[in-house]
């Protein structure tokens, strides 16, 4: 599906061509993004159990990695809204819901430190971000079960 306004130009042919599978590009690079987030959630996770044992609640800190990765993943879900609107709106709204989950738990995870509990995995960032990547799947690999879901539907 070609965009028929290119507001970034080249950006916009290549993030706007189709891939195999009759997807656009885009598609497969927020897939690989959100990914990347997952990682980086984990190893900030990692780092914080780490600097509270070593320096207690004030070591905490963010995850310069996580949040390179959530600016980046923001930014991207918000350039794909100008190449699909509906598919580019419903992921916006779901990693925005992500990045608000995390920042929650980020000051869960020093209300605990501060309370002397042991640091819990961020529950709630890792359930909204797991919705992200349900999506980002289903709007990249659909392609994959498009011939049986349109024989059963």
């Amino acid at each position: 599906m070609q965009p028929s306004v290119t507001l970034f130009g080249p950006l916009d042919t290549i993030m706007g061509s189709t891939a195999p599978g009759g997807v656009l590009v885009i598609e497969y690079v927020i897939m690989g993004l959100v990914i990347a987030n997952l990682v980086t959630r984990q190893l900030a996770h990692r780092r914080h159990t780490k600097q509270y044992e070593d320096g207690g609640a004030d070591a905490l800190g963010r995850h310069p990695a996580h949040t390179a990765s959530n600016v980046i993943l923001i930014l991207t879900s918000f350039y794909y809204m100008t190449l699909a609107h509906h598919g580019g709106m419903v992921m916006s709204m779901l990693v925005l819901g992500a990045i608000i989950t995390d920042f929650f738990e980020f000051e869960a995870r020093r209300v605990e430190a501060r309370r002397d509990m042991p640091l819990e995995r961020p529950k709630g960032s890792i359930f909204a971000a797991m919705l992200v990547l349900l999506y980002a799947s289903y709007q990249s690999l659909f392609w994959v079960i498009a011939g049986p879901w349109d024989s059963v539907v």
